[in-house]
């Protein structure tokens, strides 16, 4: 049992993940300038050094969000593949791809805006590697020949431009999934 700024008795199973929520809604609220370990412990109801029990820096913190999204984006890509025929696991993955950059636009742009180096967090490079396994996964089960990630990244390439654009706001969704057949 610790205290928070009020003096008041917490106790919280995940402080981690609770920070890493508080700090999610920062950035979907304000953008990546309005997340800090202040305000995440703010918002978590803790002290503001309580997150350095979990987080070195305001850094790690965007690079635990960073993760995160990743790891969504993988189930999200996943999932979607699941749910398709072979021959459309391409085209089902772009849609998943573009429907999580316009669903979570601000931690879309954190996962790829350049905040964070992921060299320098583990955890970010296996998550942002991992997310483009799946691709990789799909491309080469659809062209066993083709030298798979050649391909997966001119794959990764179009859709990324499009899901950019998309977050963005130069082009609509529908626009964009037109695109991917």
């Amino acid at each position: 049992m610790s205290t928070s700024e009020d003096g008041s008795a917490y106790h919280h199973g995940d402080l981690r993940r609770s920070l890493i929520a508080a700090a999610r809604e920062l950035l979907r609220s304000g953008g990546v300038e309005a997340v800090t370990l202040r305000e995440a412990a703010r918002l978590a109801g803790v002290s503001h050094n309580a997150p350095y029990r979990h987080f070195a820096s305001r850094e790690a913190l965007l690079a635990a969000l960073a993760a995160e999204g990743f790891r969504e984006l993988r189930r999200a890509l996943d999932a979607a593949g699941s749910r398709a025929e072979p021959a459309g696991r391409l085209t089902a993955l772009g849609r998943a791809y573009l429907h999580f950059a316009n669903a979570d636009r601000a931690t879309f742009r954190l996962m790829f805006g350049g905040v964070v180096d992921g060299a320098a967090h583990p955890d970010l490079a296996e998550a942002s590697g991992s997310a483009f396994g799946a691709l990789r996964n799909v491309v080469a089960a659809r062209e066993p020949s083709a030298p798979a990630e050649r391909e997966a990244l001119r794959a990764w390439a179009l859709v990324h431009g499009l899901a950019h654009l998309v977050a963005d706001r130069k082009i609509d969704a529908a626009q964009a999934e037109a695109c991917l057949t």
